[in-house]
């Protein structure tokens, strides 16, 4: 049985507004609470180890939810979940995870995801990080992707850490194939002491693979961010690395995006800013009526989405 607050944290990680239509897994507290398989899509715990197996068969479209919730204070609970798309299949997964924690101890969840995109299939992945709880506690969330995109298949990663998390270190890897795209999308917002770290390492092993890796923070009092996305090209492949960030207050960010070929053929760009709030933004936002906080928080929701 869900309480509100379990419902008010899967809407807030996974757009969810009660238990969702077609397949889905959801873990709270360091176990699943609630499973449904779908015609085409096999979700199933793995025996060996805490996690799931979710298996989409070829050609299948459809949604799978698997978010995860934390409502208790001092738990740390990790997770394996191994994820197969089958060739052609079309499908749209929802991850996330929320911590709510009400205590003085550190809550933490790990999660590790490997996943495959087979022959010509679709990905898109959204994966949302969130905390929040009036104890003094810790909110940790430290997710690592490896990712599988073989020949003419398409990837698309959306990955988002909203306000509330303490500390994150966020490791992606991804091997793209012949004629394999992927796309990725990170939002981050960082506030008070917190830190975060992303570190990124996409592959193409194929030739006309291609990858585009976008990150867009914003940190705000002292928090301290790191972005290290690395780009390989071992043959013709083309890649695209943009890295913005807003810096507020006394926080430090630090963006170290890097770009590797090993063949004449590649095609690699990258670039990186790192700056403030334009003066001139806030004084229109404030002549429409808003105050400089509601301007400064209406330009980083635009930047942001």
């Amino acid at each position: 049985m869900l309480t509100a607050l379990d419902k008010a944290m899967l809407e807030q990680v996974a757009d969810l507004k009660g238990i969702p239509a077609g397949a889905y897994n959801i873990r709270k507290d360091g176990r699943g609470i609630e499973r449904r398989s779908a015609p085409g899509i096999e979700i199933r715990p793995k025996k060996d180890q805490p996690g799931i197996d979710v298996i989409v068969e070829p050609g299948i479209e459809g949604t799978v939810h698997i978010p995860v919730i934390i409502t208790a204070t001092g738990l740390s609970d990790k997770v394996y979940n191994t994820i197969e798309i089958g060739s052609s299949a079309d499908i749209l997964l929802i991850a996330g995870c929320g911590i709510h924690n009400p205590g003085h101890a550190e809550a933490r969840h790990d999660g590790i995801h490997e996943i495959a995109v087979r022959r010509g299939a679709t990905l898109r992945y959204q994966e949302k990080h969130y905390g929040e709880g009036e104890g003094e506690g810790r909110r940790i969330l430290n997710p690592e992707t490896i990712l599988l995109v073989e020949e003419d298949a398409y990837a698309e990663l959306e990955l988002i850490q909203i306000r509330g998390v303490d500390d994150t270190i966020r490791n992606t890897k991804a091997r793209v194939e012949a004629g394999g795209r992927l796309a990725m999308f990170e939002r981050l917002l960082t506030d008070g002491g917190q830190k975060a770290r992303s570190d990124v390492v996409v592959e193409l092993i194929g030739s006309e693979s291609t990858a585009r890796i976008v990150s867009r923070s914003v940190a705000q009092g002292s928090s301290k961010q790191i972005f290290q996305p690395r780009l390989i090209a071992q043959g013709r492949g083309r890649g695209h690395i943009e890295c913005d960030s807003i810096i507020m207050d006394q926080a430090v960010v630090r963006s170290v995006p890097e770009i590797w070929a090993e063949s004449a053929e590649a095609e690699l760009v990258h670039e990186a800013t790192i700056g403030r709030i334009a003066g001139e933004q806030l004084i229109k936002l404030m002549t429409l009526g808003l105050s400089e906080e509601e301007a400064e928080e209406r330009i980083i929701s635009g930047f942001l989405k």
